[in-house]
């Protein structure tokens, strides 16, 4: 029996891997058909293995300024959202008292709210700061990192909280007394030590801000500031769509991230082991 259950498991894992693996081999076998083949048998593979759906996917995307644009935004976006949240959360966490606590729950609490609710007020919040400041908020790129690192600051910030917590205060009471200041402690002895969360924290960060559609397609306007998504949504059209470039188009789009998780995956499982232990 237990050599029955043992089978039995594997049989489910391997055909729950083939399920969610299935649209993955949809997206690239289809991009390399013509018309026909893709309309006779989606799951067929190719009759010929060509490159000319790619070739006209990242020619009508404008792949190189489009990856430019998603890489600039993903990378400093999440740069500053890990410096900011590690210092918020080490404030919080060592400042307990009543406001500290506030500002925690209030943080925590905006994870609760729906992008779709607030973000026309968003807009119209941005316009009045463009208006007054003088600032640019809308159709550039600095003003949607700005957005992405103020919706994506309170998960940073809650992860880190509780990571924070279960390190020792004796640590960053010996540094003082051997005369380290607030920024030397943080930098040289608390965020080294942050180093699984913040594995974790650019990991989650990464893979959301490039594959965002909605903020973008709110924010930006201009077709040279477009991202991958934003630049593969226009394959999509109102009475047709070419489906075999969609499909290029969409792959392109996904292998920058399955590139960084080949590279990451090492940090990622060592992220998750060393989190659990603390």
């Amino acid at each position: 029996m237990s050599f029955f259950k043992r089978y039995l498991k594997e049989f489910m894992l391997a055909f729950g891997s083939l399920l969610f693996l299935s649209p993955i081999y949809i997206m690239f076998v289809n991009s390399f058909k013509d018309r026909s083949q893709l309309y006779e048998n989606v799951l067929a593979l190719p009759e010929t293995l060509t490159f000319e759906h790619y070739i006209r996917a990242m020619d009508r995307m404008n792949f190189g300024l489009a990856f430019f644009n998603s890489m600039v935004i993903t990378v400093i976006s999440v740069f500053f959202i890990v410096i900011l949240s590690s210092m918020t959360a080490w404030m919080l966490v060592r400042k307990d008292n009543v406001w500290s606590r506030i500002i925690f729950m209030t943080l925590i609490a905006t994870m609760l709210i729906p992008f779709q609710t607030i973000m026309m007020p968003l807009l119209q919040l941005m316009d009045q700061i463009m208006q007054t400041t003088g600032i640019p908020m809308l159709n550039t790129r600095g003003g949607l990192i700005f957005m992405h690192i103020g919706f994506n600051a309170s998960l940073a910030v809650f992860l880190y909280h509780g990571f924070i917590k279960s390190i020792p205060i004796s640590l960053e009471e010996s540094a003082e007394i051997d005369g380290a200041n607030k920024l030397t402690v943080f930098w040289k002895i608390i965020f080294p030590i942050l180093k699984p969360i913040t594995v974790t924290v650019i990991i989650l960060n990464v893979i959301q801000i490039w594959n965002d559609y909605l903020l973008p397609s709110l924010v930006l306007t201009d077709k040279d500031l477009r991202t991958i998504p934003l630049a593969t949504f226009y394959f999509f059209g109102e009475f047709t769509i070419q489906w075999n470039q969609a499909m290029a188009g969409l792959v392109l789009t996904i292998i920058p991230v399955v590139i960084f998780y080949v590279f990451a995956q090492k940090h990622i499982i060592r992220g998750i082991g060393e989190g659990a232990v603390k």
